[in-house]
């Protein structure tokens, strides 16, 4: 067993973890992640944590938690510490780091806002100090003109010379807009990623930007992963929770994970202000999300402009302020 995560931390990865390393095949013994919640929940009550499993005299705990899990498929789950050591020893030669929720150094954000819904598990590479510094969030859609790629590059510019992390997806189009306008004006970026941590970590590109502090990445799932419509839809909760406020340049309208992250964060978390673009092509998305509740980009055109998005509210009513959208 490897001694470089807490035991907690190994413990969550052999009941939730693939554990094989350069691929992204799935156990069907894993626990699913509601499954992992309930048993967290168990342990708590029991006054027990997820190390205790490892113990010799887990007898009575496995009893315990019967109900929950089959005590035999627990047992072959957390009887993986070779494959455990294996994939960890890959993934420390990628430099790809790995925190639990019951590790001290998890990101506050994440856990203060999302609770017992925050990951059981964060892989990531680069400067996770990052992750609790807050700042904007950025997100729109992966097929979009080069008036909104600019668009979007000048905001990440505001936001590096503001000082202000960048939060984004990852994805083509506006997130990877917006990250590289802040990134190129020697702004801090945090990349929230739905699939392949490895492969993008590995890129000669973001080498030098991780080792310098200028960014990090972190994923809920496998680092080996593949796309997945449903994990990108999932991840979409970490970029608003990890923000202090957001902007969403382009969103389809009743689909896509854009729109339906935005509609989760207005109707449902209501974690941090969402705003919307209000200049140029609007289409039905934007208007729509206004209508539940988004604000109207101010187009800041300077840092003092900027910063005072972060502390702005709504300061006429939704009709009034989709008339000002349309003008």
């Amino acid at each position: 067993m490897t001694t470089s995560l807490s035991p907690n931390t190994q413990a969550i990865l052999l009941l939730t973890a693939p554990l094989i390393a350069g691929k992204s095949a799935s156990s069907p013994d894993l626990l699913k992640p509601s499954e992992y919640k309930r048993l967290a929940c168990h342990l708590r009550e029991l006054q027990r944590q997820p190390a205790d499993f490892l113990s010799p005299d887990a007898t009575e705990l496995f009893r315990d938690c019967d109900n929950l899990v089959d005590v035999e498929r627990l047992r072959r789950l957390l009887d993986r510490g070779f494959l455990l050591s294996q994939v960890v020893e890959h993934w420390q030669t990628r430099a790809i780091w790995v925190v639990s929720r019951a590790d001290a150094d998890y990101p506050r954000r994440l856990k203060a806002r999302l609770r017992e819904d925050a990951p059981a598990v964060i892989y990531g590479c680069g400067d996770r100090r990052l992750l609790d510094t807050g700042g904007l969030a950025v997100v729109g859609s992966r097929h979009v003109d080069e008036a909104m790629i600019d668009f979007t590059m000048k905001i990440g510019q505001l936001c590096a010379k503001s000082g202000r992390t960048l939060i984004s997806g990852g994805a083509k189009g506006i997130d990877l807009a917006a990250m590289r306008g802040t990134l190129e004006a020697g702004g801090k970026v945090s990349g929230i990623m739905a699939d392949s941590l490895e492969r993008t970590a590995m890129n000669r590109e973001h080498r030098n930007l991780l080792l310098d502090g200028q960014l990090v990445l972190i994923s809920p799932y496998d680092p080996a992963a593949g796309f997945n419509v449903g994990n990108a839809m999932q991840r979409n909760k970490l970029i608003y929770a990890l923000a202090d406020a957001a902007l969403v340049v382009e969103s389809d309208f009743n689909k896509g994970g854009t729109w339906a992250g935005a509609v989760e964060q207005l109707d449902k978390l209501r974690l941090v202000p969402v705003f919307v673009r209000s200049t140029g092509e609007l289409g039905k998305g934007l208007p729509a999300l206004m209508e539940k509740g988004a604000l109207a980009w101010p187009n800041p055109v300077d840092v003092d402009d900027f910063n005072a998005v972060f502390d702005a509210k709504a300061t006429c009513s939704v009709s009034e302020q989709l008339d000002l959208f349309q003008s």
